[in-house]
């Protein structure tokens, strides 16, 4: 789907990938347009400027011949869209051409009718024919006037004027030409007039036929006129939007017509009819006999047959559409599947709809739709000017070419300057008075029906002083557009989509594929030898050497591509090369682009001069990798191998080397020897190798494995005929006992030697990968000549093999690892089913030895590792096991051991290992619990398992406390009390208690809670000696241990505060208290001894004093909160035993201070005291406090001065709550009297129904004068008798008549209810004052009117709804809300507002944004 808007300056759009047909099973060999596999895009924005003028003659497309063109016929303005100037394709760099990017080109030639134009402007200046209205093309082109006229010219070069039909006094009388249709012989024209005549004239003499007045309602223009196929058959469609058919008459001589209304206006406007012409090659065709025409209305398109009777044949709507688009109708028979049918393309907006009409064997018409096209403009015109192609023009005057099986857009064009007539003034019927429907006179705006007329792969377009045709431009002339402008690559790329028949719209392209893609390539061989003549002229002079290369990496790589692509080597190397090696800059390009074209194997041979030239280039500019990239692609024939040989070696091309060694001359060996004199001698001496000896090292190692696997290096195969030869050079140059110049100090076999120094693992594996695929082959042995190589290669092997074993075994140049790796390697051989080597066992037994040495501690990690690896291949049955065990566990090698206990089922020895293994000691208890947990171990095995962990739990616990508790809490919960008996050490055993008392998630969430109590008291006594902090969180979170216990361990190691909690969660309020006051007389004792020894030392001991005030003032919080939640449940007297103490206790030091810091103490003391007044004023009355007070010795034997501070804070208290209470009360009464007055006004207003009838049986309320029937009226307006309610089952409760609730009907109807049950699920449209009214008839015949009686005064959803709409116009909290926060803070003992020490989350008090308000409720307007 298209949803970009295309316009000028994009003339490609996005291909879709979809194929509305079988492009394959086409007949059409010119339209032949394989599907696209990628979507395309333009890099720039195709451009044609104004070039020469281009004549152009008047012919049927398939006729068109380019060489009899009259130069001087007429002038082309060509339309093409202009260029962006977007230089991204400059930005390129060596890369090759994008063959997926779609180019079309110019697909259509904008041609001026200069001649018709010209005498068009004549008639209107001479003769006062008026403006031009409406075209028609057949072999003439007529143009109706807007003076009654119609021109006839001719479609010669000339364009003459043939016929001029009419005169201006008839134009007077009809009105403007409205529409033209020339019959399909053009013998005949038909012309209609803007106030409803239709004239037939002959085109071969000029006479009028036919004038026809009668043929449709007067008063309506003619919109359309159409002849069918049958030349006594038309159609037209007038400004009503009704259709007749016209059938034409010769009796006698007297032609007559008469006339058949097909569609009526009044059931729907039709704007558009459009007859199926059959063109000439297909008028046998089945279809031709129904006479099918298509109709396009407002709202929907139809298929009629007027023959052999009418019948309508399908409709189909249009779908959403703007009511101001233009309905549009086209046929064309089209190719699909071997058969050609016609398909109806229509259209009302953006899209554009598709629906294939078949004639069935049965005689039916079938219609099948198809893929519809999206575009994002509105449509005013729809062509076909040919079977896949497309013409639309939208509502801006944009044209666009569409390709309809890919959907794609391949041109644009601007018709601005064409200046479209439009047919508005015929549709608004302006000549007959304007009576047209509004529908009608909007789709006018954009009608242009009589502007565009198409013919034979023409399309005319009608403008107000000229006329304008459309053709496809044939190929070549599509390419030479893009050659005229030199945009060369677009018109390769275009030429390139006609050789392969991707290309679209495409012209002038016939014969067989070979001849065709023939004439192509030749065409392109023309452009290439252009482009490289136009890049080497039009190259910069002077400048940067990067400007030239960017000038001719934009044409070089093209000009290869193009090449390569038509298979013409010699054109590029020969012709091509041999101009551009004129510029130096040019050449190198050229051999730069080379590259990617050899790597990618679309060039493989190159001639001798240019491999020559491409050496030198590489080399001298240092482009080696290139340049061993390119040599390993190619055909080495070409190469000067002696050359090559030196350049790779001087500068480490080592895969170009060895390839150039392989390929040009069979030499697999050269390229080891010449390695290997490079990385031997440094690894003999001892000494680290370079990084590029490093690299030689493993490209040695990486060809050695290729050769002997059969594999070319660096890439493809070995040939055939050579595998076995290759291997056994290599193998006989491995095991070679002396290199070819070697020294007297040379040890015997350098090569392994080197190899195994170099990289022992990698050449093993190296081995281990040829004796693998030698088996394979061995399995697959067929011939004897092929089981005598692998037997050669078995031999070779295990000569090898010895060779290593003498080398490697008890040298001391070897590491364990190394000297392991062999013997694993040994292993893995020894260990294959169908294993042919043999290795002494006495060696395993030595290696065995060397590599558990207990004299040797170091490595002993990397020794465990490689004996492990060695026993895991298989190695195992190479050693006595008896021995092995002892030797390993001598060494300490525990992971060996556990190897070998596992083999044995020896679990429980394998915790042993883990134990003693500083490594993995971690790891020993996810071991013990999957071996305990997963299935496939005996119970006997588990058993010793569990036995021996059970032994070693103080280990564990000491290791890891909380992996052993989460052990025990899985595995060992009834083995609890004995593990714990076992731990010595306390410190230990408490932190084992706490992970294993921990609250654990998951499966075993509840496992806590079977410990017993005795476990949780002695957590209890560790906490205290321990942890003190956590005790308190303990007791709270843990509920198993005993209370009595409990208090017993608190009180041992004088933990008041936990010792008050446990007697509080006893019941003992009063013994709680007794405690946490006991710690606070104690740590006030303090704060005055510490202050007299204060004053003792002469010394300020400020940071000590505040820490015990500090201490003290939490003391005190927590005995007054414990009073709190104990008062709620005490009566008078016991109270007063709670508090009465508390403030003896805070008032008895004051008088003891003494010292520098008294004051400040006492003060601190003084407000502490007055906290415990304002705790105790909620329980206790003020009297018996203040009575307390002045018998206090403190306060009782001083003046009244030192008590007065505390009795004003009281009584200040006092005064705000007493003031609070009355504003409250205020408020409240104020709220609730305001509430009820509105709800009473509300309930009691009158209500004023929308109608006088029932809503349910549609009657008067009053039906009968002598009748008193109540009526029932709802707040929403509506109005029913109760009867009609009652049927409608819409009350509810039945035990009286009085308190029967009503529901609308209508309403709880909208809302989706159906019954009682429903109603009540989705409440009700009740009224707010539910009314019975009696109609009562009055003796003088007044109105009648209504008793109102209130009936329910009980609120329903809805009155609630509104309630709370009342309640909302206050901006806040509402004062209910504050009021019951507060009695909800004093139930629950907190302070609320007077003192919002405890804040609840939820709380109203909480909201930043609270404001209490005293002031009166707002008025409202009634």
């Amino acid at each position: 789907m298209m949803s970009e808007s295309p316009d000028a300056h994009s003339l490609v759009s996005a291909s879709s990938q979809l194929n509305l047909m079988e492009i394959d099973t086409i007949d059409d060999k010119e339209f032949d347009i394989p599907q696209v596999d990628t979507p395309p895009t333009l890099e720039s924005i195709l451009n044609e400027p104004e070039d020469e003028e281009e004549p152009f003659v008047l012919e049927d497309t398939c006729l068109l011949n380019t060489e009899n063109i009259d130069a001087h016929s007429c002038d082309t303005s060509s339309l093409a869209s202009s260029d962006s100037g977007d230089p991204s394709h400059l930005k390129r760099k060596k890369k090759p051409v994008d063959l997926n990017v779609t180019v079309h080109g110019s697909v259509l030639r904008h041609s001026l009718l200069k001649g018709i134009s010209a005498q068009i402007v004549s008639a209107a200046d001479k003769v006062d024919a008026g403006l031009p209205t409406a075209i028609t093309v057949s072999r003439v082109i007529a143009v109706g006037t807007s003076h009654g006229l119609a021109l006839v010219f001719g479609k010669d070069s000339n364009q003459a004027l043939r016929l001029c039909l009419g005169t201006t006094a008839t134009g007077a009388e009809y009105g403007a030409v409205s529409a033209l249709s020339i019959n399909h012989d053009c013998s005949r024209l038909l012309c209609g007039f803007a106030k409803g005549q239709i004239t037939m004239w002959d085109l071969a003499n000029g006479k009028l036929l036919r004038t026809i007045t009668d043929a449709h309602p007067p008063g309506t223009a003619i919109l359309h006129v159409k002849f069918t196929d049958d030349p006594t058959l038309a159609v037209c469609n007038d400004s009503g939007g009704s259709v007749f058919e016209l059938a034409f008459r010769r009796v006698m001589g007297m032609r007559s017509c008469d006339s058949r209304c097909l569609f009526s206006g009044s059931k729907g406007e039709v704007c558009c009819v459009e007859p199926l012409h059959t063109p000439p090659d297909l008028r046998d065709h089945a279809i031709t006999h129904y006479s099918l025409l298509a109709m396009g209305s407002l709202t929907k398109i139809l298929v009629i047959g007027l023959k052999p009777s009418l019948k309508v044949w399908m409709t189909f709507p249009y779908g959403k559409s703007d009511p101001s688009s233009v309905p549009q109708l086209a046929w064309q028979f089209v190719p699909v599947q071997k058969t050609v049918n016609p398909i109806l393309a229509f259209c009302r907006g953006d899209t554009v709809q598709f629906l294939l009409v078949k004639k069935e064997e049965t005689g039916t018409i079938h219609v099948i739709k198809q893929r519809q096209l999206h575009l994002s403009c509105d449509i005013i015109s729809l062509s076909w000017i040919n079977s896949r192609t497309m013409v639309l023009v939208d509502s801006h005057e944009k044209l666009q070419v569409v390709d309809r099986p890919s959907q794609e857009i391949l041109e644009t064009l601007d018709l601005d300057q064409v200046q479209l007539v439009y047919n508005s003034r015929h549709f608004k019927s302006l000549a007959t008075g304007g009576n047209v429907s509004q529908a009608l006179a909007l789709v006018g705006e954009k009608a242009c029906y009589q502007s565009v007329s198409s013919y034979a792969g023409q399309i005319v377009y009608l403008g107000t002083k000229s006329a304008h045709i459309m053709t496809l431009r044939n190929w070549r002339e599509r390419v030479d557009c893009l050659l005229k402008q030199e945009r060369f690559v677009e018109a390769l790329s275009l030429a390139w989509s006609f050789h392969e028949g991707t290309a679209k719209a495409v012209l002038g392209l016939f014969g067989d594929p070979v001849k065709r893609k023939g004439v192509v390539a030749d065409k392109m061989v023309e452009i290439l030898f252009q482009f490289a003549e136009r890049s080497l002229k039009k190259c910069p002079e002077q400048g940067k050497i990067q400007v030239l290369e960017q000038h001719f990496q934009e044409v070089v790589p093209v000009l290869v591509d193009y090449c390569l692509l038509l298979q013409r080597i010699d054109l590029l190397f020969n012709q091509l090369y041999g101009r551009l090696v004129e510029n130096v800059v040019a050449k190198g390009v050229f051999l730069e682009s080379l590259e990617s074209y050899i790597i990618a194997e679309r060039l493989g041979h190159l001639t001798t001069p240019i491999m020559r030239d491409l050496l030198a280039h590489y080399h001298g500019n240092g482009m080696m990798d290139s340049l061993e990239n390119c040599i390993v692609h190619l055909d080495v024939t070409s190469l000067d191998i002696q050359q090559v040989v030196q350049v790779c070696w001087e500068n480490q091309l080592y895969d170009a080397m060895i390839y150039v060694f392989n390929s040009g001359m069979n030499d697999y060996i050269t390229p080891m020897e010449k390695l290997f004199a490079v990385i031997g001698p440094p690894l003999r001496e001892g000494r680290t190798l370079t990084d590029e000896q490093v690299v030689m090292g493993n490209k040695l190692l990486v060809y050695i494995s290729c050769c002997l696997a059969g594999r070319a290096y660096p890439l493809g195969d070995i040939p055939e005929d050579l595998v076995a030869q290759v291997k056994n050079q290599v193998f006989e140059f491995l095991i070679r006992l002396h290199s070819a110049d070697s020294s007297e100090e040379e040890e015997v076999f350098p090569f392994i030697r080197t190899l195994l120094h170099f990289d022992t693992r990698e050449f093993l594996n190296v081995l281990a990968l040829v004796s693998h695929n030698n088996q394979e082959t061995q399995h697959n042995t067929q011939t004897f000549e092929d089981f005598k190589n692998d037997k050669q290669a078995l031999e070779y092997q295990q000569r090898i093999v010895d060779i290593l074993l003498k080398i490697m075994v008890d040298n001391p140049d070897f590491t364990p690892s190394q000297v392991g790796g062999l013997f694993t390697f040994l292993a893995r051989q020894l260990a294959k089913p169908d294993n042919t080597l043999f290795v002494n066992r006495k060696l395993f037994d030595q290696v065995l030895e060397f590599l558990c040495s207990p004299d040797d501690e170091s490595r002993h990690t990397e020794r465990q590792q490689v004996l492990l690896e060695l026993l895991q291949v298989g190695g195992v049955v190479q050693f006595d096991e008896g021995r092995l065990l002892a030797l390993v566990e001598k060494a300490q090698f525990y992971q060996i051991c556990e190897f070998l206990y596992e083999k044995k089922h020896l679990y429980d020895r394998i915790i042993d290992c883990y134990l003693r293994d500083p490594l993995r000691k971690e790891e020993i208890f996810s071991y013990i619990h999957n071996l305990l947990s997963m299935p496939g171990y005996t119970s006997e095995e588990k058993k010793t398992v569990w036995d021996k962990t059970l032994q070693h739990i103080q280990e564990l616990v000491a290791l890891d406390p909380n992996k052993s508790a989460d052990l025990v809490s899985f595995h060992f919960l009834e083995e609890v009390r004995p593990i714990i008996s076992q731990l010595q050490d306390d410190q230990l055993l408490f932190t084992f208690l706490s992970c294993l008392l921990e609250p654990r998630e998951g499966y075993h969430s509840g496992t806590v809670l079977t410990l017993e109590p005795e476990l949780h008291e002695l957590q209890v006594g560790l906490l205290c000696r321990f942890a003190p902090q956590q005790l308190q969180s303990f007791l709270q979170s843990s509920q198993q241990y005993r209370l009595e216990e409990a208090i017993q361990i608190t009180k041992q190691y004088h933990h008041s505060e936990a010792t008050a909690y446990l007697l509080e969660r006893k019941g003992d309020a009063h013994g709680a208290f007794t405690v946490l006051l006991k710690t606070l007389k104690e740590k006030l004792s303090l704060l005055t001894v510490e202050s007299e020894q204060g004053e003792r030392d002469g010394t300020t001991l400020e940071e000590e004093g505040e820490l015990m005030l500090r201490r003290v003032e939490d003391s005190l919080t927590e005995i007054v909160s414990l009073c709190h939640r104990t008062s709620q449940n005490l009566n008078q007297k016991q109270r007063e035993v709670l508090w009465f103490p508390l403030l003896e206790a805070m008032m008895a030091p004051q008088k003891l201070l003494k010292g520098p810091s008294a004051k400040h103490k006492s003060e601190a003391l003084k407000e502490l005291t007055m906290k415990v007044l304002n705790s105790m004023s909620g329980f206790i009355p003020l009297p018996a406090i203040i009575q307390r007070i002045l018998q206090d010795p403190v306060y009782g034997k001083g003046k009244l001065a030192e008590i007065q501070g505390l009795i004003l804070g009281m009584l200040e208290t006092f005064n705000y709550e007493q003031t609070l209470l009355e504003t409250t009360t205020s408020l409240l009464n104020h709220d609730l009297h305001w509430s009820l007055a509105h709800l009473r006004a509300a309930v009691t207003r009158g209500l004023h129904p929308r109608q006088d009838h029932c809503n349910i049986c549609l009657q008067q309320y009053k039906r009968r004068q002598d009748s008193a029937e109540e009526i029932i009226i709802f707040s929403c307006g509506h109005l029913y008798h109760c009867q009609c309610l009652q049927q409608k089952d819409c009350g509810r409760g039945f035990s009286s008549e009085r308190l029967q609730a009503w529901s609308c009907y209508k309403c709880s109807s909208n809302q989706g209810g159906r019954g009682s049950a429903t109603e009540q699920g989705r409440g009700r449209s009740t009224s707010l004052a539910q009314t019975h009214v009696t109609s009562v008839h009055r003796e003088t015949g007044a109105e009648a009117h209504g008793k109102k009686v209130l009936v329910e005064a009980t609120l329903d959803p809805q009155q609630e709804q509104s309630w709370d709409q009342l309640r909302c116009l206050y901006r806040g909290p509402s004062r209910l809300a504050i009021l019951s926060e507060l009695s909800h803070c004093h139930s629950n003992g907190k302070v609320g507002l007077v003192n919002p020490t405890q804040q609840g989350t939820g709380s109203i008090f909480n909201n930043e944004n609270f404001q209490l308000k005293l002031s009166p409720p707002p008025l409202v307007e009634e």
